[in-house]
């Protein structure tokens, strides 16, 4: 296509692209004034109403408690619900399938009779409630307010009940967002109460894991007992369903009390108890706060409206709300073996949502938490090595196998390119290297890479319909297509390790795997396509009702090749085949016309509509990198063009989350593609650009991994009609590319963008595209 021809496309839309400023651009301002607080702009409620499964509870960054309201919905909290059965530990952000909500807290007045939470649930109304990072409270329809703050390891609660000698607060071990297994309560004394609670399931059924509670007052309750299934027997202290006690509260209306967690024993919530309990309410929520500020102000943006500032600023509080620290104050953790095992010089972590997270949120992380970072990246070291195998979805000490594909070597191997393995480089290799070779016998609780020996003998992962489950969670051969190319991509990661590492022979028979993608491309219809086991292509033919491709269809998978997007695009037919191909599936044409209209119109079909598309799919993961392969295709200014409409799905209300968060993947992809950075080559250490939408964010970095210690970007006048690049600096030096390696990031005082109306030349070039992977 000719320059004049792509300027006169690109120059319709920019009337209509002024739609976007509400979303993208404002009256300039900072983000918040540098005597105010961050946390001020942040809403937890964002992502809590159609699907997007966030909670507003109370939380510290990676924090094992996460203290939030239950109403009815299989993950929580929805926000479109009215009645709250319990305040209970654990949630996760944005997941898909109910997990957590152990020991929900409800505080009552009267006579306990009923022990369903569903039965004894409270009004409520979102007049009557509020929170902000480490907080929130709400006023029940039964006239008591509760509070709610955390630290790593408890949940502090404070309720405000009416003048009563009933009082009561209800624990209630039994029920949770799980399937429950079994649960027993204690009364130990006059101000305290200790649950072990085992439950199971996420998605599908799963390996049983055991929570740990004690919870202690902060005075003596008048009156106590226990329940089993429907029978409440005051008095009594254990039984298998819940508890309860209760206060006079005629004088002093306000009651407090700690709940400690642990995944080890009860001596681990004991010793969390004591390490992390005593502290006041207000004392609590404050240091909550502040641990919010520390993080949320390594990140200061300048420019853009406040809605953008609150929606940008939410999304970094979630990315920073998972994984979880999982070892107790004595550094105690469950293994994967089910065995206790003790971290030393490091915090142990869990809860790995690995197909979402290894695309944006592990290489977020590695930026502005590069020491949590590390240790989570040895803590998934220490489960292959203490359980077998690289875990692939974990919850907790199990593995759950949800998701397909291999997402534990990107995720590795990214943090190996981002530095944060030292002393850990030949620990990991071996892990991964068994894991991309072999397959976990049948009687390791996980599945691996469960095609891998097909994949291996044949080039391919095959598709399988009905093929039964060996066990729990997902199937690699329900979804061969996708499984393949996840496999291959992986492998090309593996490959750049390993030939860092001097395994020259590895180096080379990974590459080699890393072509694999090409065994499903079928070249009579032009896109990736499922083979049966017999080698024969599978499944309709028309690509946009294309089968065995996981949560997605061959249009929306087809740009999931980082590790060769030149060959790719080679055979797709070459780069104009490819740009008018990226066109179709952006729908670029009204995109230009319509941006915010396109990408809730025609973009997005429902939280969980993934299948018989051909368009893109910006709320969920298969498709988070694909605006980026425009910088590949030579079209750079297209890459800002469809990022920025997809920015616009982001918003700060309940329904502003597009699909599950997904432990803050969709988080991420929002803080990096605003900040115009992005992990082009997820497990590689290549960083694409585009256009920021701040005039300026100051980043604060970690000095063992930045030397400089911050890194300034600049996009002067950036806004919804100047947002094309028209040159960029490096250190005041001229930037052609399009990208940055993570050695070039961490060199860095200043990028600068300079940004106008209008398509320029940069960035067009073949050598200014995001190389492959050597």
């Amino acid at each position: 296509m000719r320059r004049t021809t792509w300027l006169r496309g690109a120059l319709r839309g920019l009337t209509a692209a002024a739609l976007l400023g509400a979303a993208l651009s404002g009256p300039s301002a900072l983000a918040a004034d540098r005597d105010g607080f961050l946390t001020d702009l942040v809403n937890p409620f964002i992502g809590t109403q159609n699907e997007g499964n966030t909670y507003p509870g109370a939380a510290v960054p990676f924090g094992m408690v996460q203290f939030s309201p239950d109403t009815g919905h299989n993950t929580g909290y929805d926000y479109a619900q009215d009645h709250i059965r319990g305040f209970s530990l654990v949630h996760l952000s944005g997941v898909g399938c109910g997990l957590g909500g152990d020991l929900p807290v409800l505080p009552t007045t009267g006579e306990v009779t009923r022990t369903d939470n569903a039965a004894y649930a409270a009004g409520f109304g979102h007049d009557d409630e509020s929170a902000s990072p480490g907080y929130y409270r709400v006023g029940l329809a039964t006239g008591i307010e509760a509070e709610l703050t955390a630290t790593a390891r408890t949940g502090v609660q404070r309720y405000t009940f009416p003048a009563t000698d009933k009082a009561n607060v209800l624990l209630n071990a039994a029920q949770s967002l799980h399937s429950g297994v079994s649960a027993k309560v204690e009364v130990l004394d006059s101000r305290t109460v200790r649950t072990a609670i085992t439950g199971r399931g996420f998605c599908q059924d799963t390996e049983p894991y055991t929570v740990y509670t004690v919870t202690r007052f902060d005075r003596p309750f008048t009156a106590h007992g226990t329940w089993d299934g429907a029978t409440v027997t005051a008095g009594a202290r254990s039984g298998t369903g819940g508890a309860y006690v209760r206060f006079d509260t005629t004088k002093d209306r306000t009651v407090e009390a700690t709940t400690a967690l642990s995944y080890v024993d009860a001596h681990g919530a004991a010793v969390n108890l004591r390490a992390e309990g005593g502290r006041s309410f207000d004392s609590v929520r404050d240091r909550a706060r502040r641990s919010w500020e520390d993080r949320l102000d390594d990140v200061r943006a300048t420019g853009g409206g406040d809605s953008l500032r609150r929606t940008f600023y939410s999304s970094l509080y979630r990315s920073f709300l998972a994984p979880n620290i999982g070892s107790d104050a004595d550094g105690r953790y469950t293994g994967w073996d089910q065995r206790i095992h003790r971290a030393k010089g490091f915090t142990y972590y869990q809860n790995w949502s690995l197909w979402d997270t290894y695309r944006t949120q592990s290489q977020l992380l590695s930026l502005l938490a590069p020491r949590e970072a590390r240790d989570m990246a040895v803590s998934v070291i220490r489960i292959s090595e203490e359980s077998g195998w690289l875990p692939k979805w974990g919850y907790g000490t199990v593995e759950t196998n949800i998701m397909t594909g291999d997402p534990v070597t990107p995720f590795l191997t990214n943090a190996y390119q981002q530095g944060l393995l030292h002393g850990y480089e030949d620990r990991a290799y071996r892990a991964l290297k068994r894991n991309a070779d072999g397959v976990p016998p049948a009687d390791s609780p996980a599945v691996g890479r469960e095609a891998n020996r097909e994949y291996l003998a044949d080039g391919y992962a095959p598709y399988v319909k009905g093929r039964p489950h060996a066990k729990p969670g997902d199937s690699d051969y329900d979804h061969g297509a996708s499984a393949t190319l996840e496999y291959a991509l992986s492998d090309a990661m593996l490959a750049r390790m390993a030939r860092d590492l001097g395994h020259r022979a590895d180096a080379e028979r990974y590459a080699a795997r890393a072509q694999n993608y090409r065994s499903v491309f079928d070249p009579t219809t032009g896109f990736f396509r499922a083979r049966d086991a017999s080698g024969a292509f599978t499944g309709p033919a028309d690509p946009a009702r294309s089968e065995g491709f996981h949560e997605g269809t061959s249009w929306q998978y087809q740009w999931l090749v980082p590790q060769d997007l030149p060959g790719m695009i080679d055979l797709i037919g070459g780069r104009q085949a490819a740009n008018d191909r990226l066109d179709a599936f952006f729908a670029y044409d009204r995109l230009l016309a319509d941006p915010a209209g396109t990408a809730r119109e025609v973009w997005v079909n429902g939280p969980y509509d993934y299948y018989n598309a051909d368009k893109y799919n910006p709320q969920n993961e298969p498709d988070l990198i694909a605006p980026y392969t425009y910088l590949s295709t030579g079209q750079p200014w297209k890459t800002t063009d469809v990022v920025h409409a997809a920015l616009t799905l982001f918003t700060d209300t309940p329904t502003g989350m597009t699909g599950n968060d997904d432990l803050g993947t969709m988080s991420a992809w929002n803080v990096l593609s605003s900040l115009g950075i992005f992990p082009v080559q997820p497990g590689d250490a290549v960083w694409g650009l585009s256009t920021p939408v701040f005039d300026r964010v100051d980043l604060t970095l970690d000095r063992r991994y930045y030397p400089h210690g911050a890194l300034t970007i600049t996009a002067r006048g950036t806004s919804a009609t100047d947002r094309y690049v028209q040159s960029a600096r490096a250190d005041g030096a001229a930037l052609d590319r399009t990208y940055l390696t993570t050695d070039a990031l961490r060199s860095l005082h200043r990028l600068d963008f300079t940004v106008g109306p209008r398509p320029s030349e940069w960035g067009t070039s073949h050598p200014a595209a995001p190389p492959a992977p050597k």
